[in-house]
This record gives structure tokens, C-alpha cells and sequence, in this order.
């Protein structure tokens, strides 16, 4: 049994929301691959759980920016991508392609020294894309009447949080 109670009552929810929310990812500037990557490094917590009026699941981001740099060395699409070759089309700022890539080993990237703003860009699109997720959870737990008793399980939490790690441990606890 795992010591964080509120965690344990949504990993199923979690499993569905993965699902629902996968054409979000395959909209979005990363691959499935990357997507995952995020997730691991996104811990998720509900804010205000005492107050069921300001309750809410966040998504704590605040490790994410110390694997943008691993991000940006995967694969944007083609045959290692879930998502395929027209993911590199839907990559922000038109990156990720084989002219880019050659652009980017010459120094012709976009305006010079844009290694800082492409990493600034995208720790902004990767912390909108995993609150993004955390709304559609807690949307999810709302509509099928689950949110109060995860709330309160929350709230009794000295933890109050949760990562894709702490599920890991969760599914396997279960599987066991």
C-alpha cells in the first residue's frame, strides 16, 4: 500500500486521461517520446485541498527545466517518434526537421544565439501542456464524482503530491 492515499485513488483516472489527452500531445511541439520524458519530470499536487472551493491539481514543473536539454537531443519525428513524420510539422518555430538540423550543426539556427530562447520556449510549452493535463484530470474526477474524496484524501496528505515516479511504484505496488 502506497503512503500516499490521494495518489492511489486516481491512477486509474490517470490511465484514462493519458488517453484522452494523447491528440493534445500529438498537437502539440513534442513527440510521445518527449511527452513522457515531461511527465516524469512533472509532479503533481492539489493546492488548496483544505479549501474545497480553491482546490485544485497543479503541475509542479519545477524539475522539468533540467531535462529540456535531453528533450531537444530526441527525436522530433520520423521512424523513432509515436507520432510520425508530420510531427515535425507541428513542431513550434518550424523545428526539428533535417534542414534544421543541418542549420543548427552549420550555427545558422534561428537569429544566432537561439539556444536559450528555443530552451526558454520550450520549458513555457512543456509547463502549459502538463497544467493543461492537470485541469483535464481534475475535470475528469469532477465529472465522475471522484474529485471531493481525492480532494480530502489530498488534504490529509503530508505530502500533497504526486509524479509519474510515485505511480511507477503505485503500479507496481498493485501488480504484486
Amino acid at each position: 500500500m502506497s503512503d500516499r492515499p490521494w495518489t492511489d485513488q486516481i491512477v486509474g483516472a490517470r490511465m484514462t486521461v493519458d488517453q484522452e489527452f494523447s491528440s493534445q500531445v500529438e498537437a502539440s511541439q513534442f513527440t510521445n517520446q518527449q511527452w513522457s520524458l515531461i511527465m516524469t519530470a512533472t509532479e503533481f499536487e492539489v493546492e488548496h485541498a483544505d479549501d474545497p472551493d480553491r482546490a485544485r491539481i497543479v503541475a509542479n514543473t519545477d524539475q522539468v527545466e533540467q531535462i529540456i536539454p535531453e528533450l531537444e537531443n530526441m527525436p522530433t519525428g520520423g521512424m523513432g517518434g509515436m507520432g510520425g513524420p508530420a510531427q515535425q510539422s507541428r513542431s513550434s518555430g518550424g523545428g526539428g526537421g533535417v534542414f534544421d538540423s543541418i542549420k543548427s550543426a552549420l550555427g545558422l539556427g534561428s537569429g544566432g544565439d537561439g539556444g536559450d530562447d528555443d530552451h526558454a520556449e520550450k520549458l513555457r510549452a512543456a509547463e502549459r501542456l502538463t497544467q493543461e493535463y492537470a485541469d483535464e484530470l481534475q475535470d475528469h474526477l469532477e465529472t465522475n464524482g471522484r474529485w471531493e474524496s481525492v480532494r480530502e484524501a489530498a488534504a490529509d496528505d503530508p505530502s500533497g503530491e504526486w509524479s509519474d515516479e510515485a505511480a511507477e511504484t503505485d503500479a507496481d505496488d498493485a501488480g504484486n
